[in-house]
């Protein structure tokens, strides 16, 4: 159903300007083109045409509106008309000539004329006449115009032509979609695919057929825009997503990290808990601590995989608590947590951090949590880089609620629930018998069993569950269901389902199905549960063909994309949230099966016929090893088609005849019988005939098809699940539309064409419109029997995902401006993933369509294309993308043949066309293929005309010249040993091929050279070809001398197509030049220059093309250049190169590099450096500077590359070649003169961040972001500052005399309260280095942790901050102002002032503070090159993925040095500058590079997660570090069994530069036998640093002091360093003025002016001020950049044997000090601290209220034998028991019991430090850091049976809660937390007297008080302990007092008849005469049963 309007002409105009017209209905409106000075008349001739998806209403209205079009300003509009449909509905055609109304509905002069026609349902399609208005052609229907417009405005259409050809333009391509390729673009492997984007077209814009987006605002395309965009950006379009290698199932690289913390609050008591970490089938476990509930373990286990990613992230991560677990036993399990690595990779940064998993029980579901555990959970693949937040100190109390182990949006009280997988029968299986019996058997008996023992086997987080099996059925019925139980949601994403062979020996898997819970449920507040089915979903794998040894089982598995349909199974899913509370509920989650409800055969949807029809139009590039055995192709739809499996194809309908059900059957059989009397011959032709193929050129051979093409078609059967796969395809077509638009956009960016924000606005409309669309499309979808609760529900969640992402596409759309089009792209990106998967259907319906090549009857290759692409629907938008479409597809090898380089070679190329759809709607299927041919039909179907045809015949031809413009290539794939290659490119174009010369030794080779093809056949209508010519493929190959050329790789292209009545002329022609991505398998490998053409040879032959006049090179052959209207143009470039020197020059061919030279080669000219005459002795240049002049194209992107080579100049004049690297893009060495020069070095290569004004053009003295200060001295001083504090966050800058400091001091003293009294003030003489360090970390932390708060992106700010400058014109001064302080706040890490935290600037102590950088200095300064760049050189092969080498390897050396490149006639001002020396060209002011000789200090501080070495999951770490011939190994310093050492060692090494530059620092594991192993190492170029301006050698400190831990560490002090760089830069200064002031060039800098030395005297200074002047250098106008502060930089450590995978952290700095300049002081003292010996005396005093265990076996009184046991945490084996007080009846207890402990304590992480051995075994004794925690229980003592344990508490020692006075005021609260007590810390208070209560938890897993204890805490330094001893228990010196215990306990010893008394007489006087009772009857029994037998006998006998 279609509405078409054809808008034919507007007369009676007023004026004269650009008209435009609007046509709307149903709120779409579309937009005709721009007629340019149009007077009275505006001749629009143009047809919209709307789908309607329902039957149009009389009473709808169409308007169309008419505006003057301005590109400025909004458009004018001049009238309205507006009809009701009426009379088009009863007529279905209708011609209007109308006047229009303006605004006020008044009449207008101006008229139009329009021509309306309705196209109404089904019944109608191909029912017009030929007087059809829309052209000379007619229509045989709607499908004609099958494809929605890609435009670049919602589905404009225009199918205007320039008068003359006035033909409807078939698939009425819109303006963008020149390249469109519709037909051509191949099967997808995956839904997430890079479209091509969309471009303006040239052939559009001759014809002025613009359309403008909505509100025709000047944002959508105006013409300005549209010239810009003419370069064309399309060539991504131009070619087809052809993925050649597939991606799945290939083994990567995996490495798990899991660090377990510590557990808390575990049910049960007083237990030995034990952690187990489980990845896959990988068992680690943690050591055992000893009764404890809450341990700390703190170890850290790694696991490495090598598998392909499906595997891996299906892998379970299970974290379980077992208590008690020993040699001799497994222990029991408390509790586990289980997770599927996938869910953790998915998480930002692969990885949970600190988080804490709630343990569960599986096999008791009622029970509630079972403990927490807390731990690091992160998962590295290749390449990863993982940012690990900084390991410091860690405060215990944090908030385990708010930080649980689970994924963002799952709820953290997690249900149980039941998950159902209902199994209810499957069908088409394969032939699987291997049993060689069943064969002969079947053979010699006939005895016709089906070969195929099925059951279904389904996995589920970690769990798996099975069917029975059904013997030997192909069709099998199960009817059961498989039931896990699991917590809901899951963390586990996949379910797999899999069919499987039962067979003796081994099962073997037949197909397998993951089915994904997120696209089977939704999280939303209207969300659903997991449900599916019943449905059937298919199964692909390996070929059906039988075989013993399957090669490709593993794609059965599930592994990598099936290559052949394997079965399809009918399953259901529901899923139930179970009431734990339940009792009846039985508590395992084991898997149980039990029997399901049958479902009946219509429930998936009623039997329906399909029809697929194919023709092959073209086969070619068929692999050669196939070129001499006849081919045929087999197209396969299931089992349908497949000829060479040996299952008997259904001739008749598929449905299974059940009872009941013969109408149906009749039904569909007459359906399909109804097109004449086929009586079922109608036999499907699912394969080509044999043909032998041909030769095209060496490699590749074609079948010579010419004009008959071989056809095929298939019928079959499928439930009509049609409408799934239409809401699919709608969603796929608005998200291809959008990715399209998203490419274009950012191809518009890369490329810095104008207007990008137009494009996005416009594919913002367009998705918003796409999604309205989409709800009126499916809003008709009503419900019928056959759909589940899935489509229901899927489809209302799409409906609200659609509506509001079109809210928000228009909302977005607003807010797109120039600056935001970056991130409002990413908002986009987000839009395009939502939709991939919201189109991704779960319940499959039609099988995918393969397509097979057989050569001699074996399968060679294949390509699969997704049946949903290919259904026909009468709704466009519904309809398949290649449905009716011809279709690149390039065939490829099965499975694992595919991978690595047997995948990059095409097996074969096919245009195919494709045509699937409902056997009753096949009127049509014809309809999209060219124009031009006879049908030639099989015998039986010659009369009937809807009979398919066996081929096509085709009487049209035109003939083609192809030109194939090969201009360059660039950053080529190296094939040869010596890292080049020598390439030449082969184009093959239908069935021709032809190839560029073959140029030597380049990765970037410059063919400019022209390929013709002549005589080319296309067959079809001439302007269909013009649409949509065929691809052209180029392969790119390196040749060699001996063996066949290798391939480097392949890209694709479309032609611009001239036909003959077309003028050769611009804007089309001649055709641009274009970078195509070049592809080596999934790889891209470089990129290639060209254009093509395809011009028309019209009637007069070859004199009407353009002709071809290029020089004919007679030693080369006709070799042709690209010709001048095509290639570049040139114009003259300067290129100077500064050769500094070569670096780490591997041997080549054994023999070491001796005398290099660097040979820099562009464009063909080139320049050679001088040569180095002993490479050994000093590798650097010494002409510095050299340039070379060349041509080089006007535009920048069409640069070519500059080559570097490096050769050896051996004896006899031999060159050796060492390495190579090509430079891809010299957009980054590119000098632009500023408007006023500036001669400092920094002008010339790269502008460095703090140079924007010269970037700009602007005047140079406008830095980013500082007041300017024109300082003149006399203003007065107070004035001055003012203007100069320019953030308050640093004190250096704001003038305070160290006076008032004090004074501040004191007022913050008066503010802080007597706590804080004790950390405000720091002794100088406490603190050290690692005081500042850990000062630093925390500053980090609450940075990170405000910035976490804030969640302002850092984009976000900047945005804000543009948005605030485009608002007005707000003062430059404040602007700079604001956007200083946010750069204050984002990028220095507030190491600026001391106690810089806004919120509690009172607390912090002042202590000085360093940065600490969370990653290498390096990626902080932009690598340090600044000037001094670094070059790869690169030799051998470049490795593929795997076995390949990897960049690293291949690496043989570096060059250093720079590049400069400028527009030759240079402004005169830049060399008349002072001091401009011409020899250093550009290159002003760069220091000498004569050797020089460096002491180089490397402190390091720590290593964080490094990698186990060892079996028992430590390493035992030491420091090794190389620098040229300097090898230091600090191997007796190794830690013993430590994954984060604190090293805290400095070494000194004297180098000279530049011999020794590289620094490597390594960490080594020690081992007792054998050589030690390598943990992993970092690599530092400390050249790079020493000669940066950013002054890398010795970091500039945040305040200046001479003594202290904060001493200045630089022999050059600080004025001096200022002197030095002002000198340099040649800036003006420094003029030190008044005290305490500064001036450098415009700029002035205030602070203190005095210092204080050692004996506490001040002298003035100008230090201070120097410093602050250094802090703020990148202030300075022109030279000014940030200088490296005072820092603790944070590596990665690898391992050459596990590239890319980081195996743990170094934290380290390095200083560097010349010789020639005065020696520095020592080096800084880092060693790591000793941690304090501490005595902790606890004397226990009382207990009370303790719970009575035992009954009194005589008075069964309640009472107990208390004792109180306690220790250190950590340290279990060192507890201390109290003595027993017997019998307590009361549960008082009195002791007056002391234990000692003593401990070593780190104050700054507050940890206890214990060194202790591992085991028996161990060699050395092992470091442990454990939290400060004191533990005291209370136990019944039992004679005969263990101990009864009560209760416990646990105390911090840092912060627990006060005690109470009383043991009444003491409460259970006191330890939950529930009520605020202050919280104390021994190490504050030295000494804590109170009562606590002590804990356990009851049946139900609460906390209850059992019982409180008085005791008293004093703890002592060990020094003080000495001084004062006291005694053990009540021992000497100074003992305790014996307690007082009441004689209660021993009473009944004194009197034992009372209490015997007391025992009969009252207590159990009943229960006694019970028993008595019981005895007299048991033994009156005795006695019966024993005279029983005398008297039998006497009786027997008659005695």
């Amino acid at each position: 159903m279609a509405l078409l309007v054809h808008l034919r002409t507007v007369t009676e105009l007023r004026g004269k300007g650009d008209r435009i017209a609007k046509v709307t209905f149903r709120g779409q409106a579309f937009y005709s083109r721009v007629l340019e000075n149009c007077e009275e008349v505006a001749d629009f001739d143009e047809t919209f045409r709307w789908p309607v998806a329902s039957s149009i209403d009389s009473s709808e209205m169409l308007e169309i509106q008419i505006f003057n079009y301005s590109k400025v300003f909004s458009n004018k509009l001049i009238g309205t008309f507006r009809m009701v449909l009426q009379q088009v509905v009863e007529e279905s055609h209708v011609e209007v000539t109308d006047t229009l109304m303006d605004d006020n509905n008044s009449i207008l002069k101006t008229s139009l004329c329009v021509e309306i026609r309705y196209q109404a349902a089904d019944g109608a399609v191909g029912s017009w006449d030929n007087g059809d208005f829309l052209g000379d052609e007619s229509l045989p229907g709607e499908e004609k115009d099958s494809q929605e417009t890609d435009g670049l405005l919602p589905g404009s259409r225009p199918s205007s032509r320039p008068l003359g050809e006035k033909s409807f333009r078939r698939a009425g391509r819109s303006v963008f979609s020149a390249m469109k390729l519709g037909k051509n673009r191949s099967h997808k492997e995956e839904p997430q695919r890079q479209d091509e984007p969309a471009v303006l077209e040239m052939e559009d814009l001759d014809r002025l057929a613009i359309r403008l987006g909505d509100g025709l605002d000047p944002d959508s395309v105006s013409l300005a825009s549209v010239t810009a965009l003419t370069t064309n950006v399309s060539n991504k379009r131009s070619k087809p997503d052809i993925k050649m290698e597939p991606s799945a199932g290939r083994p990567m690289d995996y490495q798990v990290s899991i660090t377990v913390i510590e557990a808390r609050q575990l049910v049960g008591l007083n237990m030995d808990p034990v952690v187990c970490v489980e990845v896959g089938d990988d068992k680690k476990y943690t050591s055992m601590k000893e009764s404890t509930n809450c341990p700390y373990y703190n170890e850290y286990f790694v696991f490495d995989f090598h598998v392909s990613p499906d595997v891996m992230f299906d892998k379970l991560i299970k974290i379980s608590v077992i208590h008690s677990k020993n040699l001799l036993r497994s222990g029991t399990l408390v509790g586990s947590f289980k997770m599927d690595v996938g869910t953790v990779y998915s998480q930002p940064e692969h990885q949970f951090h600190h988080k804490w998993a709630i343990l569960s029980d599986p096999d008791d579901i009622s029970a509630g949590l079972k403990g927490y555990v807390k731990c690091d959970v992160a998962v590295v693949g290749k390449g990863d880089n993982i940012k690990t937040p900084h390991k410091a100190t860690e405060t215990d109390e944090d908030d385990i609620e708010g930080n649980l182990l689970l994924p963002e949006g799952v709820p953290p009280e997690r249900q149980w629930a039941r998950f159902y997988v209902k199994i209810y029968r499957a069908e088409g299986l394969p032939r699987m018998n291997t049993s060689l019996m069943a064969n002969v058997k079947k053979a010699f008996i006939g005895d016709n069993k089906d070969l195929v023992d099925p059951y279904v086997q389904v996995f589920f987080a970690g769990q798996k569950g099975k069917t029975s099996v059904q013997k030997s059925s192909y069709e099998p019925l199960w009817n059961e269901q498989v039931v896990f139980t699991d917590l809901f949601p899951p963390l586990c994403k996949r379910m797999k389902v899999q069919i499987r062979d039962s067979d003796k020996v081994n099962d073997v898997a037949i197909g397998t199905h993951f089915i994904d819970l997120r696209k089977i449920s939704n999280d939303g507040d209207k969300g659903f549960l997991p449900t599916l089915g019943p449905a059937w979903v298919n199964m692909y794998g390996s070929t059906r063909n039988y075989t013993l040894l399957d090669e490709h089982q593993d794609l059965n598995e599930g592994l990598g994309e099936g290559v052949s349909f394997r079965a399809r199974l009918m399953l259901g899913l529901a899923v139930e949230i179970l009431d734990t509370s339940n009792p009846e509920l039985t508590s395992s989650t084991e898997v149980q099966l039990e029997q399901a409800t049958p479902v009946s055969e219509s429930c998936t949807g009623k039997m329906e016929e399909f029809f697929l029809f194919g023709a092959f139009l073209e086969a070619s590039m068929v692999d050669r090893k196939n070129g001499d055995k006849s081919i045929t192709f087999e197209v396969t739809i299931g089992n349908y088609g497949n000829e060479v499996d040996g299952l008997a194809r259904p001739q008749k309908p598929r449905p299974r005849r059940e009872p009941g059900d013969e109408e149906e059957v009749d039904l569909i059989q007459n359906s399909s019988d109804d097109e004449g009397d086929e009586g079922g011959d109608l036999a499907s032709v699912s394969s080509t005939p044999p043909m032998r193929p041909q030769i095209t050129d060496r490699n590749y051979f074609h079948l010579p098809y010419l004009e008959r093409k071989p056809c095929i078609y298939i019928k079959s059967w499928w439930p009509d699940q049609r409408r799934r796969l239409y809401n699919a395809n709608i969603m796929d077509h608005i998200a291809d539309k959008l990715e399209e638009g998203l490419n274009d956009v950012q191809e518009m960016i890369k490329t810095e064409k104008p207007y990008p924000e137009r494009r996005l606005r416009g594919v913002l409309e367009e998705l918003s419109s796409g999604c309205h669309r989409f709800l009126s499309l499916t809003n008709k979808d009503q419900g019928h029997v056959s759909r589940t609760k899935l489509d229901r529900e899927r489809l209302k969640s799409c409906l609200r995902e659609l509506e509001s992402m079109g809210q928000q596409a228009k909302t977005l759309r607003a807010q797109v401006k120039r600056h935001t089009v970056r991130d409002k792209l990413r908002h986009c990106q987000n839009f395009l993933q939502k939709l991939r998967f919201l189109a991704d259907e779960p319940q499959h319906s039609i099988p995918d369509v393969f397509i097979w090549m057989l050569s001699s009857n074996k399968r060679v290759a294949y390509a699969r294309v997704p049946s949903k692409d290919l259904l026909f629907s009468l709704v466009e938008e519904e309809m398949g993308k290649d449905c009716g479409k011809v279709k690149t597809l390039f065939l490829k090898l099965p499975g694992k043949r595919g991978f690595g380089s047997a995948g990059w070679s095409v097996q074969a190329k096919l245009e195919l066309y494709l045509w699937l759809g409902l056997s009753k709607q096949r009127k049509d299927f014809l309809c999209g293929l060219p124009c031009g041919f006879e049908e030639v039909k099989a015998a039986q179907g010659l009369s009937l005309h809807a009979f398919p045809p066996i081929s096509l015949v085709y009487t049209k031809k035109q003939v083609f010249q192809l030109r194939a413009h090969m201009y360059q290539a660039r950053s080529l794939f190296a094939a040869d040993s010596s890292g080049l290659s020598d390439p030449f490119a082969r184009v093959f174009f239908i069935n021709q091929s032809q190839c560029t010369e073959v140029l030597n030794e380049t990765l970037c080779p410059t063919w400019d050279q022209m390929l013709v093809f002549d005589s080319l056949e296309l067959y079809g209508e001439a302007h269909e070809l013009r649409d949509d010519p065929p691809i052209i493929v180029i392969e790119i190959y390196d040749q060699d001398t001996m063996g066949k050329a290798d391939f480097m790789g392949r890209t694709f292209a479309k032609p611009l197509v001239k036909m003959a009545d077309e003028a050769y002329c611009p804007p089309r022609f001649p055709p641009q030049l274009e970078y195509y991505q070049i592809y080596r398998g999934n790889a891209t490998a470089g990129d290639l220059l060209a254009a093509f053409e395809l011009l028309q040879i019209g009637p007069a032959g070859k004199a009407d093309l353009p002709p071809i006049n290029g020089p004919v090179d007679a030693d080369r052959g006709p070799i042709m250049p690209v010709p001048v209207g095509i290639r570049p143009v040139l114009s003259k470039y300067r290129i100077e190169v500064l050769f500094w020197g070569l670096r780490d020059l591997k041997r080549v061919n054994l023999a070491q590099v001796d005398r290099p030279r660097v040979d820099i080669e562009c464009a063909g000219k080139g320049v050679q450096s001088s040569l180095i005459h002993n490479y050994k002795k000093n590798p650097n240049f010494n002409t510095l500077v050299k340039w070379f002049e060349v041509d080089l194209p006007e535009n920048e992107l069409l640069h070519p590359p500059l080559n570097i080579r490096v050769v050896d100049c051996r004896a006899f004049g031999r060159y050796t070649l060492v390495g190579s690297h090509a430079v891809s893009s010299l957009r980054r060495f590119i000098y632009r003169p500023p408007d006023r020069s500036a001669p400092s070095w920094d002008t010339t290569v790269r502008l460095l961040p703090g140079c924007h004004g010269l970037c700009n053009g602007g005047p140079p003295c406008r830095p980013t972001g500082e007041v300017v200060v024109s300082m003149e001295p006399e203003v007065p001083v107070k004035k001055l500052e003012t203007m100069v504090k320019l953030d308050a966050m640093s004190d250096a800058v704001v003038k305070v005399d160290v006076a008032e400091e004090e004074k501040e001091k004191k007022k913050k003293k008066k503010k802080g309260t007597a706590e804080e009294l004790e950390e405000e003030e720091p002794d100088e003489s406490m603190l050290d280095w690692w005081s500042k360090y850990f000062a630093s970390i925390d500053t980090m932390k609450e940075q990170l942790r405000h910035q976490e708060a804030s969640g302002v992106d850092v984009e976000d700010k900047e945005e804000m901050d543009n948005a605030e400058g485009l608002r007005g014109p707000m003062k430059s001064k404040e602007k700079a102002k604001a956007s200083k302080e946010e750069k204050k706040k984002k990028s220095q890490s507030q190491s600026q002032g001391p106690g810089q935290v806004a919120e509690a600037p009172e607390k912090k102590p002042k202590i000085d503070e360093l940065k600490v950088y969370p990653k290498e200095l390096e990626s902080e300064f932009d690598n340090f090159e600044d000037w001094l760049h670094t070059f790869n050189l690169l030799r051998g092969k470049t490795g593929d993925d795997e076995d390949g080498s990897t960049e690293e390897e291949r690496t043989v050396g570096r060059f250093k040095g720079s590049l400069c490149v400028y527009k030759v006639p240079l402004p005169e001002d830049v060399s008349r500058e002072a001091g401009y020396d011409p020899t250093y060209g550009m290159f002003q002011g760069i220091p000498s590079n004569d050797p020089i000789n460096v002491l180089v200090r490397v402190y390091v501080v720590r290593a964080t997660d490094l990698h186990p070495a060892d079996i028992n999951g430590k390493a035992d770490p030491y420091i090794a570090i190389r620098l040229g011939k300097t090898d230091i190994r600090d191997k007796e310093n190794y830690i013993s069994k430590q994954l984060n050492p604190v090293f805290g060692k400095s070494f000194d090494i004297e180098a000279s530069f530049p011999m020794e530059s590289m620094l490597t620092v390594a960490v080594y594991d020690w081992d007792l036998v054998g050589t030690d192993d390598l943990i992993g190492e970092t690599k530092i170029d400390l050249e790079n640093r020493f000669y940066s301006k950013h002054r890398a050698t010795c970091g500039i400190t945040q305040s200046y002091a001479i003594h202290g831990y904060n001493i200045w560490r630089d022999p050059m002090t600080p004025s001096q360093i200022l002197t030095r760089l002002c000198k340099e830069g040649k800036v003006d200064g420094p003029h030190f003025g008044p005290p305490g002031r500064v001036k450098v060039a415009n700029r002035v800098f205030t602070g203190p002016s005095e210092i204080e030395d050692e004996n506490g005297q001040r002298k003035p200074t100008e230090e201070h001020v120097s410093l602050c002047a250094l802090r703020h250098w990148e202030d300075i106008p022109r030279v000014g950049c940030r200088l490296v502060p005072e820092h603790v930089e944070t590596r990665p450590l690898l391992n050459p044997d596990k590239p890319g995978i980081e195996q743990g952290r170094l934290e380290l700095w390095v200083d560097m000090f010349p010789m020639d300049m005065p020696a520095p002081g020592t080096p800084l003292d880092i060693s790591p601290r000793k941690p304090k010996k501490y005595e902790l005396r606890v004397i226990v005093w009382n207990t009370d209220e303790v719970v009575l265990e035992d009954d009194d076996f005589f008075t069964g009184e309640k009472s107990s034998d208390i004792f109180v046991r306690g220790w250190l945490k950590g340290q279990q084996e060192d507890k201390q028991d109290t003595d027993v007080h017997y019998h307590s009846l009361t549960g008082e207890g009195n002791f007056n019991w002391r234990y000692l402990f003593p401990f070593d304590y780190l104050a700054a992480e507050e940890k206890i430090v214990i060194s202790k051995k591992e085991s028996v075994f161990s060699w050395d004794e092992t470091e442990y850091k454990i939290p400060a925690r004191l533990t005291l229980q209370i136990w019944d003592a039992d004679h005969f049976s263990a101990d009864d344990f009560l209760g416990a508490i646990e105390l911090d020692l840092n912060r627990f809660p006060r005690g109470a006075k009383t043991a009444k005021q003491c409460s259970l609260e006191m330890a939950t937390g529930e009520v605020d007590v202050p919280l104390v810390s021994i190490f504050k208070q030295k000494r804590v007297k109170g009562w606590w209560p002590l804990l356990a938890r009851n049946e139900n897993d609460e906390f209850e008080l059992t019982g409180k204890v008085e005791a008293e805490l004093h703890l002592l330094t060990a020094e003080e302990a000495e001084k004062n001893p006291v005694g053990l228990a009540r021992g000497e010196p100074d003992p305790l007092e014996k307690p007082n215990r009441p004689d209660t306990a021993f009473v009944w010893f004194l009197n034992p008849l009372k209490s015997i008394k007391y025992l009969i007489c009252t207590r159990y006087k009943w229960l006694i005469i019970k028993i008595v009772l019981a005895l007299l009857g048991l033994l009156m029994l005795a006695l019966f049963f024993y005279s029983l037998p005398g008297y039998m006998v006497k009786k027997l006998l008659g005695a």
